[in-house]
Order: C-alpha cells, then structure tokens, then sequence
C-alpha cells in the first residue's frame, strides 16, 4: 500500500508529536510508531525540562552549567538558541494542559526542582513522572488533530532516496541526496507499505539496548541511527554514552530509573557500611555531573566488589518523600523497600546517547528532506556530555525550529516528483521459518549487549575496543550471512540496527585517543584539546578501514 502525506515523523515521543502538532497546521502529517504510541523514552522520564523560570536564574547561568558538562564539544550557538527558547516552549506544554507542579513563591509560578550540574534550580516538573504527563498531553492533542494519522505497530525499515546531481559553478558538479518518506513494515498486518512525504522526521529515541544494562524501554534500539547511517546521512559523537548513576538494583525492577531529583533534594550516594563516598569524586558532591559520578560509582563498586552503592534520602520528612516521589515510592515499597526508612540500592545503567544523527539550526540533515529530532539527532547541545533534563527541553526546541522551517519549504516541496520506487524488499513476513530461527536472533543480542556493557562501557581501554570490534563484526557476518533466509520480521530489524549501531559506536570511541565527558579510556585518560576538542564524525562515505559500511541490501534494498 502507498501513503501520501506532507510530513512523515517516525517516533511518538515528545520531539516527534511536538513537531507533528506545529506541522499540521499547514499539511498533513503521518506519524509512525513501531509499538503502542505511548511506549517512548519520553514516557519514562521521570526528572523533568530545564529551562530559565527563576527569580534568581538567567539563561547566561543555564548556558553556562550546559557548556559546563558538555566539556568543551557544545555548539555554543545552539546552547543560546535552546537556552532562550526554553520559557516559550514551557508555556506551549501549560496552554495544552500539562500538569506541572505550581509553587509557592509568586514570583515564581512553578516548583523549580535541581538536578546534576545545574547551578540553580530550573526543573520544572510533574511530581516525579514528567515525561508520561507530558506524553498524554501530546498525544491527546495529536489524535483529536484531523491532519495527523498515527499509525501503531509499524517498523520503518529504511529511507526513500532519490540520488541526483546539481551543477555547481561552470563545472562542478555536486551530488544531493533527497528524502521521500521510508519503507515501513506494518507488523500486525505483516505488509510493507511506502510512506511518501515532503518531508521525513527521525525522532526514533536512542539505543540503550544496546548495553546489558538501561534504564531506556525496549523500543530504544537505535533504529534512526542505523537508517541514517544506511542513507548516507552524517553521524557524530556516538563514543558519548550517558550512563544514569542510579537505576533501580533489584532482580524484579526492570529498567527503572531513581530521579537525579532525589540527590537534588538531598539524597546520599552511600556504600554498604552507611560511608558517602561522592566527596572524595568532586566538589559538587552527589550533584557532579552524570559521567563524574557514574565512574565514581563504578570505582567504587570495583574497589569493594558490592553489586551496587545505596542512595539514601531516608533523613527528609516522610510526608514529603511520598508527595515528591510517588511513583518512585510505590515501586520501591512494591519490592520491600521504604525510602522514607531504607537506602535505595542502585547501578548506573546506559541512559542517553548524546551523539546521533548530524544536523543544523534546523534539525535538517546532510541529506535533502530528511531532519532529526531528539535523542537520535546530533544538535550540538550536549557536547560530551548531557546536563540533567537538558534532553525534552532540545527535543521541543529543534521540533519547532523544524516545523518551521519545513513550513517554508512546503510549497517548493510538493512540486517535486515523488521517485520511482522499486518492490525490492525480500521474502513476506511471518513464515514459519521465522520463528524456527528466533534463536540466532536472541543468542546473538544477548552477546552483543554483555559485550558492549563489559567493553565499551563507562570505562574502557584500547584493547577492550578492539576485542568489541572484532566481535560485533563476526556477529554482523553472521546475521547477513542468515539473513537471505529469514523472512523479514521486526526482531531481525532491531537486531540488525542494534549491530550496526554498535559498531558505530565501538568506532568513534576507537577514534577519540583521549578521556572527555562520557568518554573515559584508561589508556588515554586526559583530555587533549589539541587535538580532539572537535566533534568525531562518521558516514558511509568518511567510513575507514576496519568500519563495515554494510550496504542497504542489509534491509532488503538494493
């Protein structure tokens, strides 16, 4: 089957309802979920959005505690843009109906949390699940929207490029690729079906699943990341992996993340004699950047050998605990532990991927087209290392610089001829055989991800990231080399973009001959601006000996 929409957004989450919400009130908008709408990263943000709201703040303080974590590799134009941008979009989310908490002071009309980093307190949230207060707005405005058409359950499976050639002077002739929607597999139905748009919005999340350990859902496998890449598109900074100091340490929490708010009230980083370690890390204490304190955790867990440090806030008033932290509360207490009374047992866990797809001021692109929004998109604000509940704050920001700037490309853009587009993909899903090899797909996830969680993980070293490269590479032969005889089915499609995103990962990180941010190599352990205060860049075409620059067959494409 064939769509026609103006807008094609492939994401559900804050950056990509933003976006369709501003887009359909010029053209039409498809938005493509691969799960339930309500299954995003965004919905599992629990902190909140940064932004200028204080009496005692100002968006110089707010730039500079972004620039601060990001050690040297921010766009300082996109940290003032973000910064400045950030009370109007607070206000767009109030007037939809998000349920922020009020405070009490009345040159203030919110209750402005602290998070890692910041220097004042500038989150504004929704108790402690501001992500799904947020999401339900979204969405709700969404579907009672007659331009925008959501569309569950569907998997894109790469992009629609049209290749051509535009002369450039007398003589030069440059090439441009030009985006027209995605080939999306409708995993209910079992078709493939060509989306064509005007324009293409990635706001597909990250790829926490990467790693053994995250606090991400399982719908964060990279996806946008792999398709870009396999598009052509510019890809950077992927060596910079977030790590949450403080996921949920229980065998039956699955991915549950305890709020940097809970240390920005006065929560304790603590061993299991009762000893606060974080002092001994960094001046700022349990509120030092994520990636200082992550590795202070990691260290601390190596030197002991303990299975996690405990966060203790069981000295703040009870009655507050429970109405700051709800749903933090009820979870603990569903496991047996009281936080108004017991130490919180946590790890750090992959959270956030700070590098991503490559764009500008615009969130469009190398290629004609296509934009990225979110955290697949590589903006420029986190540099090395992203500030606390900087992250739905930049999806909302580049989401209406997006909008925008689609909106004067409209009219240009539906003049152009959609390409011709070929029926290239493979088998029909959902034969037998599809199941029969269910375990080539779930052996070789689970070794990729032990693998990047041991070896490329918050601390690395030369020869772990050479043994990951050699390693994801056999299990990307693998996989092609099967992949002929196996229908086509979204497993196989996440598994394939988890590998592919990898390897990009494991190849920045190879790349960067030094420690900044999320990056620590211990064979490499200070920083060089010499050298590398730069962005690490990788495509298709920059692609170097010993990085496999997979071919689009790997989808199905010729």
């Amino acid at each position: 089957m064939e769509y026609v929409f103006d807008y094609l957004v492939i994401g559900s989450g804050i950056a990509g309802l933003s976006f369709a919400l501003e887009g359909a009130r010029n053209g039409t908008v498809a938005v493509v979920t691969k799960k339930d709408k309500l299954e995003t990263n965004t919905n599992y943000a629990q902190g909140g959005i940064a932004s200028v709201l204080g009496p005692d703040d100002s968006f110089q303080l707010h730039v500079q505690d972004t620039l601060n974590a990001g050690d040297g590799l921010c766009h300082e134009d996109v940290v003032d843009l973000v910064v400045r941008s950030g009370p109007d979009r607070i206000m767009e989310l109030m007037n939809l109906g998000a349920p922020f908490n009020r405070g009490v002071d009345p040159e203030s009309p919110f209750d402005l949390g602290r998070e890692g980093g910041h220097s004042r307190n500038r989150i504004v949230h929704a108790q402690d699940a501001t992500g799904r207060a947020v999401e339900r707005v979204l969405i709700d405005a969404a579907e009672s929207h007659p331009n925008i058409r959501i569309f569950e359950n569907h998997l894109v499976l790469d992009l629609i490029i049209a290749h051509h050639s535009i002369k450039a002077g007398s003589l030069a002739i440059r090439h441009q690729d030009d985006c027209f929607g995605a080939f999306v597999l409708d995993i209910a139905g079992q078709g493939i079906h060509h989306f064509l748009a005007r324009a293409t919005l990635l706001c597909t999340g990250g790829a926490g699943k990467v790693y053994l350990y995250t606090s991400n859902p399982d719908v964060a496998t990279g996806d946008g990341l792999a398709i870009a890449y396999r598009a052509g598109a510019r890809l950077a900074n992927l060596e910079f992996v977030q790590f949450h100091p403080t996921c949920l340490y229980h065998p039956h929490a699955k991915n549950f993340l305890i709020s940097e708010a809970v240390r920005g009230e006065g929560g304790r980083l603590v061993d299991k004699r009762g000893r606060a370690f974080m002092e001994a890390y960094h001046p700022l204490k349990d509120l030092a950047f994520r990636d200082i304190v992550a590795r202070a955790i990691d260290t601390e867990m190596k030197k002991s050998g303990d299975d996690c440090v405990f966060l203790d806030i069981s000295h703040r008033d009870a009655g507050f605990l429970k109405e700051r932290f709800p749903n933090i509360y009820q979870k603990c207490l569903s496991l047996g532990i009281d936080i108004t009374r017991d130490p919180i047992p946590v790890v750090p866990a992959a959270h956030y991927m700070c590098g991503g797809i490559v764009t500008d001021l615009h969130g469009q692109t190398s290629i004609e087209g296509l934009y990225a929004l979110g955290e697949c998109a590589c903006t420029g604000l986190h540099g090395a290392n992203r500030l606390a509940s900087n992250s739905l704050l930049e999806a909302m920001v580049f989401a209406h610089q997006a909008a925008y700037h689609c909106a004067a490309r409209l009219e240009e853009r539906r003049k152009r001829q959609f390409p011709n587009i070929p029926s290239c993909f493979g088998p029909p899903a959902g034969s037998d055989a599809a199941t029969s090899e269910m375990i080539l797909i779930s052996h070789n996830w689970d070794i990729m991800r032990r693998l990047m969680w041991n070896y490329v993980g918050i601390v690395r070293t030369d020869k772990r990231l050479n043994l990951a490269r050699m390693h994801i590479a056999q299990i990307r032969l693998e996989i092609r080399e099967h992949l002929p005889h196996i229908p086509l089915n979204s497993d196989l499609v996440e598994l394939q973009n988890l590998a592919q995103v990898a390897e990009l990962i494991i190849y920045c990180a190879m790349q960067r001959k030094e420690s900044r941010g999320l990056h620590y190599n211990l064979d490499h352990p200070r920083k060089d601006d010499a050298h590398w205060r730069r962005d690490t860049v990788v495509s298709r075409e920059r692609a170097e000996d010993g990085l496999c620059a997979i071919p689009a067959r790997e989808m199905g494409m010729d």
